[in-house]
């Protein structure tokens, strides 16, 4: 089992990295798969998606041990805005789509983890206090929910593993990367969700469930 993450960002939104240096990184310190999902929204979609989806290409083809997959995060959109932009996202292009959540790191306005769960979306990042109705829709719809790495959004990992399990839904393990020491290996990965009240064969199941997002969207 290789470690992956479906959510970085790059020097194209506020990471520090270039999405090949990400990659590069990454894949020594034995990553299998990463997603170039910078933060967007109206002003920048195009310009991002474009650009993800011709590096990716390159990295797919050049790189030896790691694949990228080419998509955003959308971030701090209104909420009634998320399900015009994942349109768009998907017809540029991106194979993930992400939303930026209502982590308690960051003033998310209300209402944008139940919009982006109505949404063509792959993955809800760092949810917050999410609740039961929505978790509930995020098994309904198939959409993957975030365990994350990142410091200030794992506060509330706990509440969201506990209502995942309860619910049936499908969860992923992400650094949300933006800089070299976001990156984590396979270990911290999964004492970081071990941490969020996983058992060991549980949080090894982020891991594989991620494997089949990448997998799927590589075909």
């Amino acid at each position: 089992m290789n470690m992956i993450s479906l959510h970085n960002h790059t020097s194209h939104s506020d990471g520090e990295l270039l999405p090949s240096e990400l990659a590069r990184r990454c894949e020594i310190i034995g990553y299998s798969f990463v997603g170039i999902t910078d933060h967007a929204d109206s002003s920048n979609l195009e310009e991002l998606v474009k650009g993800a989806v011709r590096v990716c290409r390159d990295i797919n083809k050049y790189f030896l041990t790691i694949k990228a997959i080419p998509g955003v995060e959308l971030t701090h959109v209104a909420p009634k805005n998320i399900p015009v932009l994942a349109k768009e996202a998907r017809r540029l292009g991106a194979k993930l789509i992400l939303v930026h959540g209502e982590t308690i790191a960051e003033p998310v306005r209300p209402g944008t983890n139940f919009e982006a769960l109505n949404s063509d979306i792959d993955i809800l990042a760092h949810p917050g206090y999410i609740t039961k109705k929505e978790m509930a829709l995020a098994k309904k719809r198939g959409i993957y929910i975030e365990i994350t790495t990142k410091h200030g959004h794992s506060l509330t990992n706990g509440h969201v593993a506990k209502l995942a399990l309860q619910a049936g839904v499908k969860m992923v393990l992400n650094t949300d990367s933006h800089r070299p020491a976001d990156f984590v290996d396979l270990l911290q990965g999964l004492r970081v969700a071990e941490g969020a009240g996983l058992s060991p064969a549980q949080a090894r199941q982020l891991i594989k469930n991620s494997e089949l997002i990448a997998k799927e969207k590589l075909k």
